[in-house]
């Protein structure tokens, strides 16, 4: 698992995974980055469908709970298929965008 981190936000990607591995791998290193604002570079995987976007619903909501920001980076899969409660991008500059406006958001109490 590779993370490379910009000021408040980490970015976490895998190469040559599966999915159940790299979930494995993501909650194991949770505790380190769970301060930081999360985006989960997801290009690795050729395929990916709705459910896979749903194994990490857990792990967004609580983070989202924690008042940071979670966001899965993919162009498999558009952000209309998913619920509303999981952010996802088709690119790591919409995600740190994102994470921008959510930072915003938190500072203004809105």
């Amino acid at each position: 698992m590779i993370f490379d981190k910009e000021g408040t936000t980490t970015i976490v990607f895998q190469e040559k995974t599966s999915l159940s591995t790299f979930m494995e791998n993501l909650n194991n290193a949770y505790p380190k980055i769970k301060h930081d604002n999360i985006i989960i570079n997801l290009f690795s995987f050729k395929k990916l469908t709705e459910a896979d976007i749903l194994e990490f619903l857990d792990i967004s909501n609580a983070h989202k709970e924690s008042g940071q920001s979670f966001v899965l980076v993919t162009d498999k899969v558009s952000y209309d298929e998913v619920p509303d409660e999981i952010s996802v991008v088709p690119t790591i500059q919409e995600a740190k965008d994102l994470i921008e406006m959510e930072e915003i958001e938190r500072d203004l109490g809105i």
